[in-house]
């Protein structure tokens, strides 16, 4: 039973894939997935690649079906909202911000898009570019600086802010957050992964965290599931998964993270 202040639940979530005909061939994806997320909470999906993490994050976008399992928002199964209400309240930011704007447009496109998604009809031109300039202030971008630009001219770190910004115009309820600093440079990373815990503070956003970094994930979560070939092995509240990790691929994991105090092994072959 889910508590009465989950804001997102997801039950026994599986999704298998088939191919072929004649001899088919199945593959598990993931494999009775279940956690919950809370108002304001920032949970991490851990693992390698193939663990899972992706098919999870499209299932709740509603791009894939699962094959069983529920996911409910609110209570509510997220395949019975409609889709314009359910988009409203779940979004994502990518982990490529290149891939997020069309070249051919002004980047302010994209905001734009976002304030008539959200207002309609129901705001001026001058409050719609208020919004729009408030947003882009909280993600400490000076809008005269990158307004009127081509997403070519900007960084990827100033790209990742520019999504984050529209997901302050849209105030969804939920926010994937897709590996969102692998593309962009590491002077850049830190203020992102800072920009994501402020918008759980600040504006009571909850956030699932996808990466295949366990150092990224120790630092933004308040929770953690580990996944593994599309299982989750381990989870519970970050300090203690990574502090006190009782699953050997857990263990794992954290002992290939890089420290500055242990030497490297080399291995020859």
């Amino acid at each position: 039973m889910a508590q009465e202040n989950t804001l997102l639940d997801v039950v026994k979530l599986t999704k298998v894939y088939t191919s072929g005909r004649v001899r088919t061939t199945q593959l598990v994806a993931t494999k009775d997935v279940s956690f919950q997320l809370h108002k304001g909470e920032i949970i991490s999906l851990v693992g390698e690649s193939g663990s899972g993490k992706s098919t999870i994050a499209n299932i709740i976008l509603r791009l894939l079906r699962p094959t069983s399992g529920h996911i409910y928002l609110n209570g509510k199964d997220i395949f019975k909202i409609k889709l314009h209400d359910y988009y409203k309240s779940v979004q994502m930011v990518f982990q490529n911000p290149f891939g997020s704007f069309n070249p051919f447009y002004r980047v302010e496109r994209v905001l734009n898009k976002a304030v008539d998604f959200v207002y309609e009809n129901s705001k001026t031109r001058a409050q719609k570019d208020e919004i729009v300039f408030s947003a882009l202030r909280k993600m400490d971008i000076n809008p005269e600086e990158v307004l009127g630009r081509f997403p070519h001219q900007l960084s990827g770190g100033q790209l990742q802010r520019f999504l984050l910004a529209r997901v302050l115009i849209i105030r969804p309820e939920v926010l994937l957050a897709d590996e969102p600093t692998t593309m962009i440079d590491a002077s850049s990373r830190a203020g992102i992964l800072n920009q994501l815990i402020n918008l759980g503070k600040t504006e009571g956003l909850s956030v699932i965290f996808i990466t295949h970094d366990i150092g990224q994930a120790q630092y933004v979560s308040d929770k953690a599931l580990v996944l593994r070939q599309g299982e989750v092995v381990e989870q519970g509240p970050s300090k203690e998964v990574f502090l006190h990790p009782t699953n050997k691929y857990t263990k794992q994991l954290l002992e290939d993270v890089p420290s500055l105090y242990r030497k490297w092994k080399w291995r020859f072959a």
